[in-house]
């Protein structure tokens, strides 16, 4: 993952190889939608509407994960219509290493990729 002006979108055996080596994994889905569709597990769940707190280096309310602005971070949602914005709020707000899931959570899942069954599955 290198510096840009867009976030990448990339697969999502890219996106899990990039956790592996080390980077953060948020996951920006509802409750519900990860209450019913199942959570990846370490990923950290964040409130899209909230990045300046959770996300700000000097903010008390910041992840305890974040840790810079070059760290790679990687966002995935239901779909790229969530990931991008958020993925594209972190590069404005200075993280220099973001990049998004392509096809979201759906498609993380339909890779055969680790997921925590959903709390409340869908009827």
């Amino acid at each position: 993952m290198s510096p840009q002006n867009e976030p990448a979108l990339v697969t999502p055996v890219i996106a899990a190889a990039a956790v592996a080596g080390g980077a953060l994994l948020i996951d920006v889905r509802s409750a519900k939608g990860r209450n019913e569709n199942g959570a990846i597990p370490g990923a950290v769940v964040v409130d899209r509407n909230d990045l300046d707190a959770e996300f700000g280096l000097d903010s008390p309310a910041k992840h305890s994960e974040v840790n810079s602005l070059d760290q790679p971070i990687v966002v995935v949602c239901g779909s790229i219509a969530g990931s991008a914005p958020v993925a594209e709020g972190l590069l404005q707000r200075g993280f220099a290493n973001v990049v998004h899931v392509d096809g979201g959570f759906p498609a993380w899942k339909a890779a055969g990729l680790t997921v925590a069954e959903p709390v409340s599955p869908q009827s």
